[in-house]
């Protein structure tokens, strides 16, 4: 395995944890702002809209940087955001540096896939970018529950304080072990870039890519609510219950990456599928632990299993310009999750309980479903279905 990869695991290790963390710590940081729950929660999807504007923008504004310093830099913005954070004596301010570490997510994410790609044959290349995000599961499996955990001894401050360090820590990894990569990638200009969303295929993925993701994140982003007022488990237990959802994290990561190098529509279609059918169970079940426990983990399991597959695919039909697209790609995923958080947070203010945000979650996953149906029948008619990327996009590094 070449070790850039472990580099840009440890990045993804330090977004991930920014991103996810703050939903086990919302009932904290509400209290001490003296917020109400769905205010706090814009403190998710306000990162969630920042990753989409960082995503687009500074992807596009970067786009003939040579990628290993764009990457240091945008490590850099991610430091700043999460010190700031950190340093909050307002709601206001809290927001402000959550949307600063959120504008480089996107596009690291954006890029690193790239790089990952081009850092192994291209008959790897899901498997590639299932081991940068390697480091985003490793942050629900290790990071969340611990920063969690943190977070309700020392205060939530603790854990922004702990991820600052963690992203000093991805700077160095990202200086030692990335190669620098030319050549190729100056020679793709902006407007090739944007000419990859010419492409139908390209924007039925975009669309899959909000609404699957987005459903899971309905269902997960008040996911503390539901483990504490639904099923019954102390709010000390719930650091340790976002382990098994961690978990669940990466076993699809892998499982998803393995299976879409074989064939990226048909694993997208039976994961999605049973992502509807495990939040419809959980949905039935919530009010019993035992029950919550695999829903928890089959969740983040059929959930994430998506990632490399839904990545792979734009990258796949962006054919020799795949960097913009990467980027709206990860921007998609954070749509989706200001959709769900959104969502979700609309049936708790409705007065439908802490388990509609799981049947919410669970109708825009169906939608989800039923436009990769859509998609995979008409990249199949238009005979491309088994489009693969070409050595030349592999490596275009």
């Amino acid at each position: 395995m070449p070790l850039g990869l472990i580099a840009l695991a440890i990045g993804a290790f330090g977004i991930g944890l920014t991103e996810f963390v703050i939903m086990g710590l919302l009932p904290e940081v509400a209290t001490d702002f003296g917020v109400s729950e769905a205010t706090a929660g814009w403190l998710i999807s306000g990162y969630a809209l920042a990753v989409v504007v960082g995503a687009l923008l500074l992807t596009a504004l970067t786009i003939r940087l040579p990628r290993k310093p764009l990457l240091l830099g945008l490590v850099v913005l991610f430091i700043v955001g999460n010190v700031l954070t950190a340093v909050a004596d307002t709601y206001a301010i809290a927001m402000v540096g959550r949307v600063i570490a959120a504008l480089d997510h996107g596009a690291f994410f954006g890029v690193g896939s790239v790089v990952a790609s081009g850092l192994v044959r291209p008959e790897k290349k899901a498997s590639a970018i299932a081991i940068m995000f390697t480091g985003l599961t490793a942050a629900n499996v290790l990071g969340v529950p611990f920063g969690t955990f943190l977070g309700q001894q020392l205060g939530w401050r603790s854990t922004f304080w702990a991820i600052s360090l963690i992203g000093v820590i991805a700077f160095i990894g990202i200086a030692a072990l990335v190669p620098a990569q030319r050549g190729a990638q100056q020679q793709v200009s902006l407007r090739a870039e944007l000419g990859a969303f010419r492409s139908g295929q390209v924007w039925l993925s975009l669309t899959v890519t909000v609404l699957a993701y987005g459903g899971m994140f309905g269902a997960f982003t008040y996911i503390a609510y539901t483990l504490t007022e639904v099923s019954g488990f102390a709010s000390s237990s719930v650091p340790w219950l976002l382990v098994l959802f961690g978990a669940g994290l990466v076993v699809g990561n892998w499982l998803g990456g393995r299976l879409a190098d074989r064939s990226i529509d048909r694993t997208l279609l039976a994961f999605i599928g049973a992502l509807v059918v495990v939040l419809v169970f959980f949905g039935f079940t919530a009010q019993w632990q035992i029950t919550t426990i695999a829903s928890l983990f089959l969740m983040g399991g059929f959930g994430f299993g998506t990632v490399p597959g839904l990545q792979s695919r734009i990258m796949q039909f962006a054919g020799q310009a795949p960097t913009l697209a990467s980027g709206a790609n990860i921007g998609a995923f954070n749509v989706g999750n200001a959709l769900g958080a959104w969502a979700g947070g609309v049936g708790i203010a409705a007065g439908l309980g802490y388990t509609a945000p799981i049947w919410i979650g669970a109708g825009i996953t169906v939608a989800a479903l039923v436009l990769m149906g859509i998609a995979m029948a008409t990249a199949k008619a238009g005979g491309t279905a088994s489009v693969s990327t070409s050595p030349e996009l592999a490596h275009a590094n």
